[in-house]
C-alpha cells in the first residue's frame, strides 16, 4: 500500500485542493473590497455573487437540516494537543456528546478539534464548519459531517441556527466576535433557550469586570444583561447548566427532541 500522503490540501470554499500555492486573497475579502474598484466591473460581479453566497446557504440548510440538538463550542486553533485547555476541550466534546448533542466548532485544529475529538470518541456527531481562511488549516481528522465556507456571514447563521446552546473556550479574535454575536443574539431575543458558557475562569475574569465596570456601570447595558452567560471551570457545571436550561422549553428547534 501508499503511504498516506501528506496533508497539504488547500480549502477553496466547498472544494479541498492538494498541491495550490497559497490564494492571495479569500471570497470574503474579495466581496467587501470590491467596491474600491475604478473600472466598475463590480457592477457585473456583484450580483452573480449573490448566487454564489445563495448556494452556500442552500447547501448549509440542506446538509444539517436533520441535525439533532447541538451545542457549538469555540476556541483557539492556537493551543494545541499537549495543553491543558485542549485536554480541556476534549472533555467538554465528550461530556456533551454522553448528554445527548452534538458538538459543532469551526472544525480547525487546537481547541476546535479537541471538542469534535472527545465527541466522535463518546459516539456522538462531531460537526465541523470550516471558513476560507488566507492561511487554511483544513477540517479537522476528528470532523464527522463537515462542510467549509467561503463566507463568514453565511457559516454564522449555521452555527445560530442548528445550535441551541454555545461554550466558549480561551481563543482570540474569532472567538471573542462570536461571543459577543451571540449576545447579542440572546439579548434581544433572536434566539431563546440559548444558554452561553465561558470555560475559564481566569482567561475571562478581565473581559467580566469590564462588563460589569464599563457597559453595566455606565448603563450601557441592561441589568441582567451581565448574567447572560456562566463563567466555570467545570466542563460537568457547564455542561449541566446548558441541560436545565433546556429542561424549560421554549425554543421551537427542542421541541421535537
Amino acid at each position: 500500500m501508499n503511504p498516506r500522503p501528506e496533508r497539504d490540501r488547500k480549502l477553496r470554499g466547498p472544494l479541498a485542493l492538494r498541491g495550490q500555492d497559497q490564494q492571495a486573497s479569500t471570497h470574503d475579502q474579495r466581496l467587501l473590497e470590491s467596491l474600491g474598484s475604478s473600472d466598475g466591473e463590480w457592477k457585473h460581479e456583484d450580483p452573480w455573487r449573490v448566487m454564489r453566497i445563495q448556494s452556500e446557504f442552500v447547501a448549509g440548510f440542506d446538509a444539517l437540516s436533520d441535525m439533532p440538538k447541538a451545542v457549538t463550542v469555540f476556541g483557539s486553533a492556537r493551543l494545541a494537543e499537549g495543553t491543558p485547555e485542549y485536554e480541556q476541550s476534549y472533555e467538554v466534546g465528550r461530556a456533551l456528546a454522553e448528554a445527548g448533542y452534538a458538538v459543532i466548532t469551526g472544525g480547525g485544529p487546537g481547541l476546535m478539534e479537541g471538542p469534535n475529538r472527545g465527541a466522535h470518541n463518546a459516539g456522538g456527531l462531531s460537526v465541523g464548519l470550516g471558513i476560507e481562511l488566507p492561511h487554511e488549516q483544513g477540517l479537522n481528522d476528528w470532523v464527522d459531517l463537515g462542510l467549509n465556507f467561503r463566507y463568514f456571514f453565511a457559516r454564522k447563521t449555521m452555527f445560530l441556527k442548528y445550535s441551541q446552546a454555545f461554550i466558549a473556550l480561551p481563543g482570540g479574535f474569532g472567538t471573542m466576535d462570536e461571543v459577543f454575536e451571540v449576545l447579542c443574539m440572546v439579548q434581544t431575543g433572536k434566539v431563546t433557550n440559548f444558554p452561553i458558557v465561558l470555560i475559564g475562569t481566569e482567561f475571562w475574569s478581565g473581559l467580566v469586570g469590564w462588563i460589569e465596570d464599563q457597559l453595566l456601570g455606565r448603563g450601557l447595558i441592561s441589568p441582567g444583561d451581565e448574567r447572560l452567560f456562566l463563567v466555570t471551570d467545570s466542563v460537568e457545571e457547564a455542561v449541566d447548566h446548558i441541560v436545565r436550561a433546556h429542561k424549560v422549553i421554549t425554543d421551537q428547534r427542542l421541541k421535537n427532541e
